[in-house]
């Protein structure tokens, strides 16, 4: 997937904007980030988890997900490889990152 393509996909999602944070674009709900491209690099992104939920994406599809590293990623913040992410896989982490924001 391309970095066009994974913004593509976030802003489909109600209510979703595109601003930037510390220099990368991220994808919000209001004022909660729910994704972030070009972290750490431009062939990455960033979607923010439950560590429940990076578990279970980081256990079945490890060639695309990872944690990041230190505290943001034990608290879910799960690094994207662009790379390696299909258009389905892309939608369901953005969905569930989306949610994570969407239901306070």
């Amino acid at each position: 997937m391309t970095a066009a393509g994974f913004r593509a996909l976030a802003l489909l999602l109600p209510e979703a904007t595109e601003q930037a944070h510390q220099g990368h674009p991220d994808f919000r709900m209001g004022v909660k980030v729910f994704a972030t491209l070009g972290y750490p690099d431009d062939s990455s992104a960033m979607v923010k988890l439950k560590p429940e939920q990076q578990d279970m994406v980081v256990g079945a599809a490890p060639s695309v997900f990872a944690p990041v590293k230190g505290a943001w990623g034990r608290k879910g913040a799960t690094l994207v490889r662009l790379a390696a992410l299909d258009e389905v896989t892309a939608e369901g982490a953005l969905r569930m990152a989306w949610g994570n924001i969407a239901v306070k």
